[in-house]
Protein backbone atom coordinates (compact mmCIF):
# COMPACT_ATOMS: atom_id res chain seq x y z
CA UNK A 1 0.00 0.00 0.00
CA UNK A 2 1.22 3.50 -0.80
CA UNK A 3 2.10 5.54 2.27
CA UNK A 4 0.25 8.71 3.29
CA UNK A 5 1.34 11.12 6.02
CA UNK A 6 -0.35 14.08 7.67
CA UNK A 7 -0.41 15.84 11.04
CA UNK A 8 -2.15 18.42 13.20
CA UNK A 9 -0.40 21.13 15.19
CA UNK A 10 -1.06 20.94 18.94
CA UNK A 11 -2.00 24.58 19.27
CA UNK A 12 -5.62 24.19 20.32
CA UNK A 13 -8.79 22.15 20.09
CA UNK A 14 -10.18 20.69 16.86
CA UNK A 15 -13.47 22.02 15.50
CA UNK A 16 -16.10 20.90 13.02
CA UNK A 17 -14.14 22.56 10.22
CA UNK A 18 -11.27 20.18 10.93
CA UNK A 19 -13.76 17.31 11.03
CA UNK A 20 -15.35 17.89 7.61
CA UNK A 21 -12.04 18.91 6.07
CA UNK A 22 -9.07 16.90 7.28
CA UNK A 23 -10.38 14.19 9.61
CA UNK A 24 -13.20 12.99 7.38
CA UNK A 25 -10.73 12.60 4.53
CA UNK A 26 -8.20 10.80 6.75
CA UNK A 27 -10.82 8.27 7.79
CA UNK A 28 -11.51 7.47 4.15
CA UNK A 29 -7.82 7.26 3.24
CA UNK A 30 -7.03 4.70 5.96
CA UNK A 31 -9.07 2.14 4.02
CA UNK A 32 -6.80 2.16 0.96
CA UNK A 33 -3.42 3.61 2.06
CA UNK A 34 -0.73 2.95 4.66
CA UNK A 35 -1.53 6.04 6.72
CA UNK A 36 0.58 7.79 9.37
CA UNK A 37 -1.17 10.53 11.35
CA UNK A 38 0.49 12.51 14.12
CA UNK A 39 0.15 15.39 16.55
CA UNK A 40 2.83 18.01 15.86
CA UNK A 41 3.51 19.24 19.39
CA UNK A 42 6.93 20.73 18.55
CA UNK A 43 5.27 22.83 15.86
CA UNK A 44 3.06 24.44 18.49
CA UNK A 45 6.22 25.96 19.98
CA UNK A 46 7.06 27.87 16.79
CA UNK A 47 4.45 30.49 17.69
CA UNK A 48 3.60 29.50 21.28
CA UNK A 49 7.03 28.97 22.82
CA UNK A 50 6.41 31.59 25.53
CA UNK A 51 3.28 29.82 26.81
CA UNK A 52 3.69 26.07 26.31
CA UNK A 53 1.48 25.04 29.23
CA UNK A 54 -1.49 24.08 27.05
CA UNK A 55 0.38 21.83 24.60
CA UNK A 56 0.10 18.63 26.65
CA UNK A 57 -3.67 18.92 27.10
CA UNK A 58 -4.12 19.95 23.47
CA UNK A 59 -2.14 16.90 22.33
CA UNK A 60 -4.32 14.57 24.37
CA UNK A 61 -7.53 16.18 23.10
CA UNK A 62 -6.41 15.88 19.48
CA UNK A 63 -5.62 12.18 19.89
CA UNK A 64 -9.07 11.66 21.43
CA UNK A 65 -10.68 13.47 18.49
CA UNK A 66 -8.65 11.44 15.97
CA UNK A 67 -10.17 8.28 17.40
CA UNK A 68 -13.65 9.69 18.02
CA UNK A 69 -13.85 10.88 14.41
CA UNK A 70 -13.18 7.36 13.15
CA UNK A 71 -9.44 6.81 12.84
CA UNK A 72 -8.76 3.16 13.61
CA UNK A 73 -5.35 2.29 15.14
CA UNK A 74 -5.68 -1.13 13.48
CA UNK A 75 -5.81 0.59 10.08
CA UNK A 76 -3.49 3.58 10.55
CA UNK A 77 -0.52 4.63 12.69
CA UNK A 78 -1.18 7.36 15.28
CA UNK A 79 1.72 8.98 17.13
CA UNK A 80 3.10 12.15 18.72
CA UNK A 81 5.92 14.04 16.99
CA UNK A 82 8.11 14.74 20.05
CA UNK A 83 8.28 11.07 21.04
CA UNK A 84 10.33 10.34 17.93
CA UNK A 85 13.61 12.22 18.22
CA UNK A 86 14.67 11.33 14.69
CA UNK A 87 12.32 14.12 13.52
CA UNK A 88 14.58 16.63 15.31
CA UNK A 89 17.76 15.04 13.98
CA UNK A 90 16.59 15.20 10.38
CA UNK A 91 15.37 18.76 10.92
CA UNK A 92 18.88 19.74 12.04
CA UNK A 93 20.58 18.06 9.09
CA UNK A 94 18.15 19.48 6.51
CA UNK A 95 18.60 22.97 7.98
CA UNK A 96 22.27 22.79 7.01
CA UNK A 97 21.40 22.72 3.31
CA UNK A 98 18.18 24.73 3.06
CA UNK A 99 18.72 28.21 1.53
CA UNK A 100 17.48 31.11 3.65
CA UNK A 101 15.62 32.62 0.70
CA UNK A 102 13.41 29.55 0.41
CA UNK A 103 12.16 30.06 3.96
CA UNK A 104 11.58 33.79 3.59
CA UNK A 105 9.34 33.29 0.56
CA UNK A 106 6.96 30.81 2.24
CA UNK A 107 3.57 32.59 1.99
CA UNK A 108 2.59 32.18 5.64
CA UNK A 109 5.89 33.56 6.97
CA UNK A 110 4.83 37.20 6.68
CA UNK A 111 1.10 36.47 6.91
CA UNK A 112 1.39 34.95 10.38
CA UNK A 113 3.66 37.76 11.55
CA UNK A 114 0.88 40.18 10.64
CA UNK A 115 -1.83 37.97 12.13
CA UNK A 116 -0.02 37.34 15.42
CA UNK A 117 1.34 40.80 16.15
CA UNK A 118 1.11 40.18 19.90
CA UNK A 119 3.91 37.58 19.70
CA UNK A 120 7.61 37.86 18.98
CA UNK A 121 8.05 35.72 15.88
CA UNK A 122 11.51 36.97 14.98
CA UNK A 123 12.97 33.60 15.93
CA UNK A 124 14.88 30.90 14.07
CA UNK A 125 12.22 28.37 15.06
CA UNK A 126 9.47 30.35 13.34
CA UNK A 127 11.53 31.05 10.22
CA UNK A 128 12.69 27.46 10.06
CA UNK A 129 9.41 25.69 10.77
CA UNK A 130 9.04 24.67 7.08
CA UNK A 131 12.28 22.67 7.50
CA UNK A 132 10.86 20.88 10.53
CA UNK A 133 7.67 20.28 8.58
CA UNK A 134 9.73 18.89 5.70
CA UNK A 135 11.60 16.60 8.10
CA UNK A 136 8.28 15.38 9.50
CA UNK A 137 7.23 14.39 6.00
CA UNK A 138 10.43 13.17 4.39
CA UNK A 139 11.49 10.93 7.28
CA UNK A 140 8.55 8.61 6.40
CA UNK A 141 9.23 8.82 2.66
CA UNK A 142 5.50 8.93 1.88
CA UNK A 143 4.06 8.81 -1.60
CA UNK A 144 1.25 11.26 -0.79
CA UNK A 145 0.46 14.12 1.59
CA UNK A 146 -3.24 15.13 1.69
CA UNK A 147 -3.48 18.91 1.20
CA UNK A 148 -5.81 21.61 -0.02
CA UNK A 149 -4.80 23.81 -2.95
CA UNK A 150 -3.79 26.63 -0.58
CA UNK A 151 -1.35 24.31 1.20
CA UNK A 152 0.57 23.28 -1.90
CA UNK A 153 3.34 25.92 -1.39
CA UNK A 154 4.16 24.25 1.95
CA UNK A 155 4.47 20.89 0.27
CA UNK A 156 6.50 22.36 -2.58
CA UNK A 157 9.31 23.48 -0.27
CA UNK A 158 9.44 19.91 1.06
CA UNK A 159 9.81 18.66 -2.50
CA UNK A 160 12.55 21.25 -3.16
CA UNK A 161 14.48 20.21 -0.06
CA UNK A 162 14.23 16.54 -1.05
CA UNK A 163 15.41 17.40 -4.55
CA UNK A 164 18.35 19.45 -3.24
CA UNK A 165 19.41 16.69 -0.81
CA UNK A 166 19.31 14.03 -3.52
CA UNK A 167 21.25 16.28 -5.93
CA UNK A 168 23.94 17.28 -3.42
CA UNK A 169 24.70 13.71 -2.40
CA UNK A 170 23.99 12.08 -5.77
CA UNK A 171 21.67 9.56 -4.19
CA UNK A 172 17.89 9.20 -4.32
CA UNK A 173 17.30 9.07 -0.57
CA UNK A 174 14.03 10.98 -0.50
CA UNK A 175 11.21 10.50 -3.01
CA UNK A 176 9.42 13.76 -3.71
CA UNK A 177 6.01 13.47 -2.01
CA UNK A 178 2.99 14.27 -4.13
CA UNK A 179 0.06 16.31 -2.93
CA UNK A 180 -3.12 14.31 -2.59
CA UNK A 181 -5.37 17.21 -3.49
CA UNK A 182 -8.54 17.30 -1.44
CA UNK A 183 -11.53 19.58 -1.81
CA UNK A 184 -11.89 21.03 1.67
CA UNK A 185 -15.27 22.74 2.03
CA UNK A 186 -15.09 26.28 3.37
CA UNK A 187 -16.59 26.06 6.84
CA UNK A 188 -17.83 29.41 8.17
CA UNK A 189 -17.47 30.30 11.81
CA UNK A 190 -20.17 31.78 14.02
CA UNK A 191 -19.20 35.31 12.93
CA UNK A 192 -19.19 34.55 9.21
CA UNK A 193 -15.41 34.42 8.80
CA UNK A 194 -13.59 31.15 8.16
CA UNK A 195 -13.92 28.92 11.22
CA UNK A 196 -10.70 29.18 13.21
CA UNK A 197 -9.62 28.92 16.81
CA UNK A 198 -7.64 32.11 16.21
CA UNK A 199 -10.88 34.02 15.60
CA UNK A 200 -12.71 32.44 18.57
CA UNK A 201 -15.60 31.61 16.23
CA UNK A 202 -15.41 27.82 16.20
CA UNK A 203 -17.69 24.97 17.20
CA UNK A 204 -15.31 22.51 18.84
CA UNK A 205 -15.60 18.73 18.86
CA UNK A 206 -15.12 18.91 22.63
CA UNK A 207 -17.97 21.40 23.14
CA UNK A 208 -20.91 19.89 25.09
CA UNK A 209 -24.28 19.72 23.28
CA UNK A 210 -25.66 22.76 25.11
CA UNK A 211 -22.73 24.90 24.00
CA UNK A 212 -22.93 23.71 20.39
CA UNK A 213 -26.64 24.57 20.34
CA UNK A 214 -26.01 28.01 21.84
CA UNK A 215 -23.26 28.81 19.33
CA UNK A 216 -25.42 27.81 16.37
CA UNK A 217 -28.52 29.60 17.70
CA UNK A 218 -26.63 32.88 17.94
CA UNK A 219 -24.72 32.45 14.68
CA UNK A 220 -25.02 35.37 12.25
CA UNK A 221 -27.25 35.04 9.17
CA UNK A 222 -27.93 37.31 6.18
CA UNK A 223 -27.52 40.86 7.57
CA UNK A 224 -30.44 41.97 5.36
CA UNK A 225 -32.91 39.99 7.49
CA UNK A 226 -33.29 42.33 10.42
CA UNK A 227 -36.93 41.30 11.00
CA UNK A 228 -38.81 38.03 10.58
CA UNK A 229 -40.71 39.43 7.59
CA UNK A 230 -37.61 40.61 5.73
CA UNK A 231 -36.57 38.59 2.68
CA UNK A 232 -32.96 37.51 2.41
CA UNK A 233 -30.38 35.82 0.23
CA UNK A 234 -29.22 32.46 1.62
CA UNK A 235 -25.83 32.81 -0.10
CA UNK A 236 -25.08 35.72 2.24
CA UNK A 237 -25.91 33.61 5.30
CA UNK A 238 -23.09 31.63 6.99
CA UNK A 239 -25.78 29.38 8.44
CA UNK A 240 -26.84 28.34 4.94
CA UNK A 241 -23.24 27.44 4.06
CA UNK A 242 -23.22 25.08 7.05
CA UNK A 243 -26.49 23.62 5.73
CA UNK A 244 -24.58 22.78 2.53
CA UNK A 245 -22.29 20.58 4.62
CA UNK A 246 -24.62 19.05 7.19
CA UNK A 247 -28.13 19.08 5.68
CA UNK A 248 -29.80 17.08 2.92
CA UNK A 249 -30.39 18.57 -0.53
CA UNK A 250 -34.11 18.77 0.23
CA UNK A 251 -33.50 20.62 3.48
CA UNK A 252 -31.08 22.98 1.77
CA UNK A 253 -33.71 23.79 -0.87
CA UNK A 254 -36.39 24.36 1.76
CA UNK A 255 -34.37 26.73 3.94
CA UNK A 256 -33.06 28.59 0.88
CA UNK A 257 -36.59 29.17 -0.42
CA UNK A 258 -37.79 30.10 3.05
CA UNK A 259 -35.02 32.68 3.32
CA UNK A 260 -35.73 34.25 -0.07
CA UNK A 261 -39.48 34.52 0.58
CA UNK A 262 -39.37 35.16 4.33
CA UNK A 263 -41.35 31.94 4.59
CA UNK A 264 -39.32 30.85 7.63
CA UNK A 265 -37.42 32.79 10.26
CA UNK A 266 -33.74 32.46 11.00
CA UNK A 267 -34.49 30.58 14.23
CA UNK A 268 -36.42 27.91 12.30
CA UNK A 269 -33.56 27.66 9.80
CA UNK A 270 -31.07 27.18 12.62
CA UNK A 271 -33.20 24.48 14.29
CA UNK A 272 -32.83 22.30 11.18
CA UNK A 273 -29.06 22.88 11.16
CA UNK A 274 -28.72 22.10 14.88
CA UNK A 275 -30.58 18.82 14.42
CA UNK A 276 -28.25 17.75 11.60
CA UNK A 277 -25.06 18.84 13.36
CA UNK A 278 -26.16 16.85 16.41
CA UNK A 279 -26.66 13.77 14.21
CA UNK A 280 -23.00 14.00 13.19
CA UNK A 281 -21.70 14.95 16.62
CA UNK A 282 -23.56 12.50 18.86
CA UNK A 283 -21.42 9.42 18.00
CA UNK A 284 -18.30 11.58 18.43
CA UNK A 285 -19.45 12.78 21.85
CA UNK A 286 -20.16 9.20 22.88
CA UNK A 287 -16.76 7.95 21.71
CA UNK A 288 -14.98 10.90 23.34
CA UNK A 289 -16.62 10.07 26.66
CA UNK A 290 -15.49 6.45 26.44
CA UNK A 291 -11.91 7.39 25.53
CA UNK A 292 -11.54 10.06 28.21
CA UNK A 293 -12.63 7.47 30.75
CA UNK A 294 -9.82 5.10 29.72
CA UNK A 295 -6.50 7.01 29.65
CA UNK A 296 -4.59 3.72 29.64
CA UNK A 297 -6.09 2.85 26.27
CA UNK A 298 -5.03 6.20 24.81
CA UNK A 299 -1.47 5.72 26.02
CA UNK A 300 -1.32 2.19 24.63
CA UNK A 301 -2.52 3.34 21.19
CA UNK A 302 0.12 6.09 21.10
CA UNK A 303 2.81 3.73 22.39
CA UNK A 304 2.14 1.18 19.65
CA UNK A 305 1.94 3.89 17.01
CA UNK A 306 5.23 5.37 18.20
CA UNK A 307 7.01 2.03 17.99
CA UNK A 308 5.77 1.45 14.45
CA UNK A 309 6.64 4.99 13.34
CA UNK A 310 10.09 4.85 14.95
CA UNK A 311 10.95 1.69 13.02
CA UNK A 312 10.46 3.71 9.83
CA UNK A 313 12.36 6.79 11.04
CA UNK A 314 15.34 4.79 12.28
CA UNK A 315 15.69 3.11 8.92
CA UNK A 316 15.54 6.46 7.12
CA UNK A 317 18.06 8.08 9.45
CA UNK A 318 20.56 5.25 9.01
CA UNK A 319 20.50 5.97 5.28
CA UNK A 320 20.74 9.74 5.82
CA UNK A 321 23.70 9.48 8.21
CA UNK A 322 25.52 7.16 5.86
CA UNK A 323 24.84 9.46 2.92
CA UNK A 324 26.14 12.52 4.80
CA UNK A 325 29.23 10.71 6.11
CA UNK A 326 28.07 10.65 9.75
CA UNK A 327 28.37 6.93 10.48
Amino acid sequence: MQRVLSGVQASGKLHIGNLVGALGNWVRLQETYDCYYFVADWHALTTGYAHPEGIKESTKDIIVNFLAAGLDPEKCTIFIQSRILEHAELHLLLSMLTPLGWLERVPTYKEKQQELKDRDLSTYGFLGYPVLQSADILIYRPRHVPVGVDQMPHLEITREIARRFNHLYQREVFPEPEGLLTEFPKVPGTDGRKMSKSYDNAVYLSDPPSEVEQKLRTMMTDPARKRRTDKGDPEFSPVYHLHKIFSTKEEQAEVAEGCRTAGIGCIDCKKVLIKNVFTVMEPIWKKRSELLGDPGLLEEIVRKGTLKARAVTEETMQTVRETMGLR
